[in-house]
């Protein structure tokens, strides 16, 4: 049976019957149609009436459920309203996003925040100002196991692109002062940081040293780095920065680099993608960080663990809780299975990368390379996935991929548009995952309940004759946007972006319109690719794309023999299971089209 997610003690209280109400007070009517007060509406309306929750019934609201604590027009009978909260100091105790329960907010003074009239944190980097996308105030870059030589560093590229200097301040980890810095408006700075030494798993002057010999997980107390800014920006980790360094006795090999997402975008329930342990003996890695003090986080490994560097053995199957403070990080990983399909529920929100030591696509394939990536929250998960495979300069249309697919309820089916020859139909239970292996395919993957859906990158001797083994998750599409500020580092010989539009849209990239789209089958969908992104004179790697709708990008780059991967943006906002669409309409669903989503 898949865990429950925990309930807060106010929502478990009311279950059970033991009082009607607790928590910060709400409005009384949360009643937010556009009819403009009439009961006139139109099939799949809902509003609130008080706690009363209406719904549209022969074109008029009537009352169909009373709610026992809160009503949202949205999200129906719930514990409290999202945006709603009371004030502890600079501490709000704020609804979460989806009014199951409440978690605590710090009104974070070094981002400029504080906790207002309204109970929640109020200003430009308060959670409800920045919504809940990859655009944040508040980040934890955070170090996963790599054999990369020492002589290379883990960087983060903070990406500013609104018209204010962002002050930002990087303290914890393994520096011994906060550094403070200024990132100027329309600009990106890198930033090199010092390895965290156990969570790297080996410092060794060349990646030979830290082939054998490291252990496999750790933890790190205070392990993460802390990054704010006064101003929204976006960032990226890279693990390593640069593919040649001068003065390094060797390439570095191994590298990837993960979108980052800002606090306010964490949750507390998430499935893991990775890859299985290769004929090197690499671990296959999951990685947790927590932000807040006494979070209770509970594992459930697909493959069993060893107790090394200060974390507990898992056994495989058994959930196991452990507690994290601010900043602690939690690394486990097996050379001897697969943690893809670990599952991680905690008590207040996390963040949760997937990776990889050295993995080999396929196996046995040239060469190993560094794998990781942000996970998708469970809210924020559908089940529709546009899926394109990356190209390379001598593969112009993609070169081979691997695609994984992680059930998160059980008896998941799955279809394709356009047909995929031989692939999966039905997934028998969460955290079980079916593959489709070496194609170059586009298409959409359309199931009956949401599923992780992750892509991987081949080693470099697989064809096309260079990058190697990378990771990035797709992004759902109802977490496109409209509008990107991405980054593509200038130290790669090679940038990409593809990008998903519905068929028709308008698209522009840095101001010029981007053309010649491709339809994919008949989802509504088209891709585009841009190579090269542009690494000349002037070029710091920032670039912004805007649609007449939403649309998805994924970034990557190729230097001597590594890559990067990551989604370029997405939205993080909760994908109700009652707004799901029906695998037998997938393809006679139109796009969908809000102008207005960022």
């Amino acid at each position: 049976m898949q865990p429950v997610r925990l309930l807060t003690l106010c929502a478990f209280l009311v279950l059970a019957g033991g009082i009607a109400a607790c928590g910060p007070s709400t409005g009384a009517d949360d009643d937010d149609d556009d009819d403009g007060g009439s009961n006139t509406c139109s099939a799949g309306q809902q509003r609130c009436t008080g706690n009363v929750l209406q719904t549209c019934q022969d074109g008029t609201f009537a009352d169909s459920e009373t709610c026992p604590m809160a009503c949202d027009a949205t999200l129906g009978c719930v514990v409290c309203v999202p945006n709603t909260g009371t004030c502890n100091g600079d501490t709000s105790q704020a609804c979460r996003s989806d009014g199951s329960g409440y978690v605590d907010v710090y009104c974070d003074p070094v981002q400029g925040m504080s906790c207002g009239p309204s109970g929640v944190c109020e200003g430009a980097c308060s959670p409800i100002a920045l919504g809940e996308s990859y655009v944040g105030c508040d980040y934890w870059p955070t170090v996963t196991g790599n054999m990369v030589s020492q002589f290379y560093d883990f960087a983060v590229a903070v990406s500013n692109t609104t018209a204010t200097p962002a002050e930002v301040t990087i303290d914890g980890g393994a520096l011994t002062t906060p550094d403070v810095f200024t990132v100027a408006a329309n600009s990106v700075a890198i930033r090199r940081l010092p390895w965290v030494a156990a969570l790297k798993l080996c410092l060794g002057n060349s990646w030979s040293n830290c082939q054998t010999g490291h252990p496999n997980s750790a933890r790190a107390n205070a392990g993460a780095y802390h990054l704010r800014s006064k101003v929204p920006v976006t960032v990226y980790q890279f693990n390593a920065l640069d593919y040649f360094k001068p003065g390094a006795p060797e390439n570095s090999y191994t590298n990837d680099a993960s979108l980052l997402f800002p606090s306010n975008a964490w949750r507390d329930e998430y499935y893991v993608a990775t890859w299985q342990q290769t004929a090197n003996l690499s671990p296959s890695l999951l990685a947790v960080t927590a932000y807040q003090d006494n979070t209770m986080v509970t594992i459930n490994t697909r493959a069993s663990t060893t107790a090394e560097g200060g974390a507990p053995a898992f056994t495989a199957g058994t959930p196991q809780t452990v507690a994290l403070n601010k900043g602690d990080v939690l690394q486990l990983g097996t050379a001897q299975a697969d943690m893809t399909g670990s599952y991680v529920t905690s008590d207040r929100p996390v963040q949760v990368i997937g990776g990889h030591y050295c993995a080999n696509i396929p196996d046995g394939a040239g060469y190993c390379d560094h794998l990781e990536e942000s996970m998708f929250p469970v809210d924020a998960l559908s089940n529709r996935y546009v899926i394109n495979a990356p190209a390379v300069t001598s593969l112009p249309n993609g070169k081979e991929q691997h695609v994984r697919i992680v059930a998160t309820q059980p008896n998941t089916t799955l279809t394709y548009d356009p047909p995929q020859a031989g692939a999966p139909t039905a997934i028998a239970n969460p955290g079980d995952f079916v593959q489709i292996a070496r194609q170059a395919a586009s298409y959409m993957i359309t199931a009956n309940h949401k599923i992780l859906v992750a892509q991987y990158g081949q080693g470099s001797t697989t064809g096309g004759a260079t990058g190697d083994p990378d990771i990035a998750l797709a992004v759902p599409v109802e977490q496109y946007r409209s509008f990107y500020l991405f980054h593509a580092p200038t130290n790669y010989t090679t940038n990409y972006v593809d990008i998903t539009a519905p068929v028709g849209a308008t698209v522009m990239l840095d101001g010029a319109p981007v053309t010649s789209f491709t339809p994919i089958g008949t989802t509504g969908y088209a891709l585009a690719r841009v190579n090269p992104l542009g690494n000349g004179p002037g070029n710091d790697g920032n670039h912004s794309i805007t649609g007449s709708q939403p649309v998805g990008i994924q970034v990557y780059g190729y230097g001597m023999d590594t890559s990067y991967w990551y989604p370029g943006g997405l939205n993080l906002e909760l994908v109700p299971v009652g707004r799901l669409v029906q695998p037998v309409l997938a393809d006679r669903v139109a796009p969908a089209t809000p102008a207005t989503r960022r």
